[in-house]
């Protein structure tokens, strides 16, 4: 992590990613509306993300844009008068995409709508009907155990409407036009690990990116879950066959341990590079098979498109019981895993970046070493045995089919150690790059 963040830099960053969150954290979102544009606006005060538009109905493959929705203000009154549900005190209070509506009922009719998580009392549970007509209010099981019989105000001031789906992109062009894409949901109201970890860790990264030299172009998108993938994907058919790696981020704030889970295609670069950088941090980690559920990368996935995209996440979702409820609160995530997290996605950048096909140019036999200086150049370090013996390697497999990455997992040697020796080759023209 210090090769990305000096000591003093390290706590100052993860703080940052928080401060993102947290201003983020109050505001509705939903997979449509006004919530989510606004959403986008503070994100572009980091980056220059363009914002796009796609108007409710357009077909993306076997759906339709649905209508927009936006929600103003939702509430419950006992039949005292007393607020027991108010959305303004948190926007997962309310079913997303509820229809509107202003009612009495009695207690009895109300439950039938209202959702709570009894073995989490004190929890607010997050629900959606994004594609069925239906309203409904969530709040804690304790709560809703204590409200008195008689009749309740309803109110839910909402618009469900035409309009249009809404989702940010930032590009960021490279020498190749083969691309990295890096993609997060950005549509969930006040959830920080799953969703606006995403979003920091992403913000955090482009801005990275944006001062490195850059073989890649990176594609970074803020999408809604599910829909904005199969949105994008529909619209641009083209451009998605210039992704040549491909990662799905969501939460990587909490203080689990790192997971991979791969890409469709298995043995994909990206999934050999993540492997990689787990591998070499000397951690314990989890690698997962692809399976079609979960987040977009089951629709980048998909076999009409097989791209090559993985999702490294800290504990996946509905793996830690926090998730999907107001459990999963500003408090759950911590800054020094927002970093952590974000310096392991830099080395996985790095990783691709550096990882190229080299030729040997003296490949009968072994290069005399010592008359090249490589021995002096690498003598007398710590740790000279093991570049020593990374040259051996990289000169054994630079046969014009092996990467580095090939070579580091062959030897079961630190990527980085592979890298410098291949740097110390070139230099003295042992190697070339593959044409």
């Amino acid at each position: 992590m210090s090769e990305y963040f000096p000591s003093s830099e390290f706590e100052q960053t993860g703080q940052e990613m928080h401060a993102l969150m947290a201003s983020l954290y109050p505001i509705c979102r939903s997979i449509t509306g006004d919530g989510f544009r606004a959403s986008l606006r503070i994100l572009q005060q980091h980056i220059p993300l363009e914002i796009h538009e796609v108007p409710t109905g357009t077909q993306v493959f076997d759906w339709n844009v649905p209508n927009e929705w936006n929600i103003r203000d939702a509430y419950i009154c006992d039949p005292h008068g007393n607020k027991v549900v108010d959305f303004k005190q948190s926007s997962l209070h309310i079913l997303q995409y509820s229809q509107p509506m202003h009612c009495r009922m009695p207690l009895a009719e109300l439950k039938k709508h209202l959702f709570s998580i009894p073995e989490q009392p004190d929890w607010i549970p997050y629900r959606t009907s994004y594609y069925k007509e239906n309203w409904g209010f969530c709040l804690p099981h304790r709560v809703l155990e204590t409200l008195p019989e008689g009749e309740y105000e309803v109110c839910i001031d909402a618009s469900l409407e035409p309009g249009s789906l809404t989702y940010g992109e930032y590009m960021l062009q490279g020498e190749s036009e083969d691309e990295v894409l890096i993609s997060c949901h950005s549509c969930h109201p006040s959830l920080c690990n799953d969703n606006l970890s995403g979003m920091a860790l992403a913000i955090f990264l482009a801005k990275w990116v944006s001062q490195v030299k850059r073989h890649y172009t990176y594609r970074f998108l803020f999408i809604p879950g599910t829909i904005g993938s199969i949105t994008w994907l529909a619209l641009h058919q083209q451009e998605a066959q210039r992704i040549r790696h491909g990662l799905v981020v969501a939460c990587v704030g909490d203080s689990g341990n790192l997971v991979y889970k791969k890409s469709r295609q298995g043995n994909a670069e990206i999934d050999q590079a993540v492997l990689q950088v787990l591998k070499d941090s000397g951690v314990e980690y989890r690698i997962l098979d692809f399976i079609p559920y979960g987040y977009d990368e089951r629709q980048y996935c998909s076999p009409g498109f097989n791209l090559p995209v993985g999702s490294l996440t800290r504990t996946p979702h509905g793996e830690f019981p926090e998730y999907h409820t107001s459990g999963d609160n500003l408090d759950f995530v911590r800054p020094h895993a927002l970093v952590d997290s974000l310096s392991k996605y830099k080395q996985v950048l790095e990783l691709l970046e550096a990882n190229q096909v080299y030729v040997n140019t003296n490949p009968f036999c072994e290069p005399q070493l010592g008359k090249r200086g490589l021995y002096s150049l690498i003598g007398g370090r710590k740790g000279t045995e093991q570049i020593e013996m990374a040259v051996l390697w990289v000169l054994n497999y630079s046969d014009n089919e092996h990467s580095l990455l090939d070579i580091a997992r062959i030897s079961a040697m630190p990527f980085s150690t592979i890298r410098e020796a291949a740097h110390a080759l070139l230099e003295k023209g042992l190697l070339v790059r593959r044409k």
